[in-house]
């Protein structure tokens, strides 16, 4: 791990490929809070595509508008859900709707690790 970074909404870990993100439980991300990640991509990720993983241990609600200006982030390449199986099927496949790039979900954060980098390896060669 690079550096772990503290926000009002929870936090983001950043590693070499990619970021792991923890929200608070309770909160809402909205379209707004996508500028840190836009600011992270050009600090830590600037020569090179990464992934983001949000791992969900915490319950909480997204905006789905969101993943659209997630979308635009230009080098950002992967986007995994990593949560229990008990996740409704039904609100991946809606957020699914709103993101443009590759989108998977896990039980496991190793194998969300494993799929992003496989992607980003794809993207940097």
């Amino acid at each position: 791990m690079i550096k772990t970074l503290h926000f009002d909404f929870g936090e983001i870990r950043v590693f070499k490929n990619f970021v792991v993100v923890i929200m608070k439980e309770g909160i809402t991300v909205k379209p707004e809070d996508n500028q840190h990640l836009v600011n992270i991509s050009k600090e830590y990720f600037s020569e090179r595509c990464f992934g983001y993983i949000t791992y969900r241990i915490n319950s909480y609600a997204v905006n789905p508008m969101v993943y659209i200006e997630t979308s635009k982030i230009e080098n950002l390449v992967a986007f995994a859900v990593v949560s229990a199986e008990g996740l409704k099927v039904s609100n991946l496949q809606l957020e699914k709707r709103f993101i443009t790039i590759p989108f998977e979900h896990f039980s496991d954060l190793d194998n969300a690790k494993n799929w992003v980098n496989g992607l980003v390896s794809k993207r940097d060669s």
